[in-house]
């Protein structure tokens, strides 16, 4: 599918962008930064759960977590709402970067807003493109995070969050889970969730 030059001048931005991440994760030998792995990976979803995707989504889908290392978690408390609070400034955060970088890709307005709108989840669940960004990023958790929080946290809080992760996805995006390369114990864990979670 061929793009406009101001969408393909914002996906360069964007990477250069996230390419700053100093935390570093391994593929095939290679230090890579984090986010920058992360933006590309929730894209390729997307671009597999739809075969039309619009440049405004396949923009949210890259610019969705830009520079998420600049407001790390131990900034606001380790409680309930210190995390929502967190959350809430991150989606902020996320939209200004993506505003400011679309616009000096000369992106037009209304793109940039419908970018947004996406980052901020106005649109969702309402809107198709906004669940599939949204099933787009929980694979992507459960393909490279689910493994972390599966061991830092207890049995009984894991499957709290996978309940509620499970509950955003669509039906489609729920399907594609049997996709991932997930453990034994990964597998389990997301089946006693969604079982737990009545879906």
């Amino acid at each position: 599918m061929a793009y406009t030059q101001a969408f393909d001048q914002a996906i360069q931005l964007i990477d250069a962008a996230n390419a700053e991440d100093p935390r570093k994760e391994t593929v095939d030998g290679k230090d890579c930064p984090s986010e920058l792995l992360f933006s590309q990976r929730v894209y390729r979803w997307v671009e597999k759960l739809t075969d039309n995707p619009s440049e405004a989504l396949l923009l949210a889908a890259r610019s969705h977590t830009m520079r998420r290392w600049k407001i790390p978690r131990d900034t606001y408390p380790k409680t309930t709402p210190g995390y929502h609070d967190w959350r809430r400034a991150l989606a902020n955060y996320h939209a200004d970067e993506a505003e400011k970088t679309l616009r000096s890709a000369n992106y037009p307005t209304d793109g940039i807003e419908t970018v947004k709108a996406f980052i901020l989840r106005t649109n969702w669940p309402d809107n198709k493109e906004a669940c599939i960004l949204e099933d787009a990023d929980c694979l992507v958790f459960f393909e490279t995070k689910l493994h972390k929080y599966a061991d830092d946290w207890d049995n009984d809080k894991s499957l709290r969050v996978l309940m509620g992760t499970l509950r955003k996805m669509t039906d489609v995006g729920r399907s594609r889970i049997a996709e991932l390369a997930l453990s034994a114990a990964e597998q389990k864990m997301l089946t006693e969730a969604t079982q737990l979670a009545g879906l």
